[in-house]
């Protein structure tokens, strides 16, 4: 089975997404990061996935969205993560 593609949405400094990249790369997961610090196609593509998120990070798993740093610690909590990064 092949493995999903991941995508994280960051901004530079942001907490939350320094702690969902800590926990990806826990996982030794690979994944890619789209920095919209300063807004552009990254930022638009962002919305068009997901279109009521504001902040960051914003999580993507496949063509699952998974939300925010919380939403991907309470899916590792729940013992869920792992499934989903096998794909």
């Amino acid at each position: 089975m092949n493995k999903p593609k991941i995508d994280i949405y960051t901004k530079f400094g942001c907490g939350y997404c320094f702690r969902a990249k800590r926990l990806l790369d826990g996982k030794n997961v690979e994944y890619t990061e789209h920095d919209i610090t300063m807004g552009g196609p990254k930022r638009d593509e962002m919305l068009e996935r997901a279109p009521n998120a504001r902040t960051v990070p914003q999580i993507f798993i496949g063509d699952l969205h998974i939300g925010g740093s919380d939403d991907l610690a309470a899916l590792e909590s729940a013992g869920e993560l792992d499934s989903l990064l096998a794909g």
